[in-house]
């Protein structure tokens, strides 16, 4: 795939050329948070559920170290080998070392954030092994060889014709055909024969539950179920932090999970995986890969209670106008804003500025994140680490040194209704990243400091 130099507000730039793409992206997302409120509202327990929740994450972490080991003994007692990664490249040589004991070259894979977030696909790829995602969503991306855009609806970026055009090309569908229906059938029988023959399967993992050993994952069209249930080796991908300590707690955050994601009600299938069908070898493997030091930043440490909902992109007036690719990383949006950074600040440091803080991530968040509060620390983290764009640092001291006297404050508000008035091209310029998608406004002929002490000062 196509290595990412540009920063957000450049990549954004290009997804913003298609007005009428925005405007669709921007409806359709606004639509799905939509149904999220409608069936919130329908439960009158639902911030009772918020905060269970956010409570027994707030657990988890805590006692991180001590619920791994639980899980890791009992998985083992029913008969999963349990695998440790540091870091993604542990993780993808793991995964590889297992296919060739096998003598696997072909894989069907459901969708996994965290294959993406290390690179597994193009991994197995560079080593001969052929990967197919079976999530249709997954799926229309591969074939466009695209990441995904969206954690919960990987290719919400194309439309109905786009994705006609690549079934065409690649399943042998009649040219023109853009009926959803018709496609999805389409995508079934291709996947059906993917399904038969692949010996090797792996999915991600929702929620793994410390008390029992057992992982859940979360689908909507039983792709997981049909690679897990037909290979002869299951693996499954989960990061540390996806820990819950008992099975009833599974309840709150299946209630919580897809209400927020797409307004369901519930997920369509919740599998339960406990132990190996007789013949068959099961191994999970838990990956690190910077959610340790990600714990120990106090200010940080609560993103890691994201369940991967999506909703706080699906609100996110920033994410709606400017698409998951924009923020270049496998976890778009507010959530990847927080978690990004973590694994590399440099390559990162665009994002916790891709917000306007409006808060309505946090607001919608099921787990209680404090979202755009960590969005805001990370900008005084980078600021203080000098990652900050140079105009921006610059412009800041500017700022700063302005707004700290009254005189030059005073000057430079007369400057600026001055220029505004009688040399409009100094702002209203291709070099004002404002001006490009804005109407600068009227010059007013007073300040509100001159107005007030005009109007009120003597009373």
């Amino acid at each position: 795939m196509e290595v990412i130099t540009k920063d957000h507000a450049e990549l954004a730039e290009n997804f913003n050329r298609d007005e009428e793409r925005v405007n669709w992206h921007d409806e359709t997302l606004w639509w799905v948070r939509q149904k999220r409120d409608k069936m919130v509202h329908q439960l009158p327990e639902w911030e009772q559920l918020r905060e269970a929740a956010s409570a027994i994450k707030n657990n988890v972490l805590g006692n991180l170290h001590n619920y791994l080991q639980q899980f890791e003994a009992n998985a083992q007692a029913n008969g999963i080998t349990v695998h440790w990664a540091a870091d993604a490249a542990e993780h993808n040589q793991i995964i590889h070392r297992l296919l060739n004991e096998h003598q696997v070259t072909r894989m069907v894979k459901s969708k996994s954030m965290l294959t993406e977030e290390c690179g597994l696909n193009e991994y197995l790829h560079e080593h001969g092994i052929e990967v197919i995602d079976s999530d249709l969503g997954e799926r229309i991306v591969q074939l466009a060889k695209e990441p995904p855009s969206h954690i919960v609806l990987p290719c919400i970026h194309k439309k109905k014709e786009e994705i006609g055009e690549l079934f065409h090309q690649y399943l042998g569908t009649p040219l023109d055909v853009s009926d959803p229906q018709v496609l999805t059938e389409a995508a079934r029988g291709h996947l059906r024969e993917i399904f038969i023959t692949r010996k090797a399967a792996l999915t991600g993992v929702n929620f793994a539950i410390a008390e029992t050993g057992e992982f859940v994952v979360c689908t909507n069209e039983g792709n997981a179920d049909m690679g897990a249930h037909l290979a002869d080796i299951h693996i499954a991908s989960m990061g540390i932090e996806k820990l819950i300590p008992e099975k009833k707690h599974l309840g709150i955050f299946l209630r919580l999970l897809t209400r927020s994601a797409t307004g369901q009600p519930i997920t369509t299938y919740s599998s339960h995986f406990k132990t190996p069908r007789m013949g068959q070898q099961m191994h999970i493997v838990l990956v690190d890969n910077g959610r340790t030091v990600q714990l120990g930043r106090e200010d940080f440490r609560n993103s890691l209670k994201c369940i991967r909902c999506g909703a706080c992109m699906n609100t996110c007036p920033v994410y709606r106008r400017s698409g998951g690719h924009s923020y270049h990383n496998a976890v778009a949006g507010p959530i990847g804003s927080i978690l990004a950074p973590n694994l590399d600040m440099e390559k990162y440091k665009d994002l916790p500025f891709a917000s306007t803080l409006c808060g309505s991530c946090t607001n919608v968040c099921p787990v209680k994140i404090d979202i755009h509060d960590q969005l805001y620390k990370w900008r005084q983290v980078l600021v203080k680490k000098g990652l900050a764009p140079t105009g921006k640092t610059i412009g800041m001291k500017v700022m700063g040194a302005t707004l700290s006297s009254p005189t030059i404050y005073r000057l430079a508000g007369k400057m600026g209704r001055w220029t505004l008035k009688y040399a409009p091209f100094a702002v209203n310029n291709s070099f004002n990243p404002w001006y490009k998608h804005r109407d600068m406004p009227e010059p007013p002929e007073q300040s509100f400091g001159e107005w007030y002490k005009q109007n009120r000062g003597s009373k």
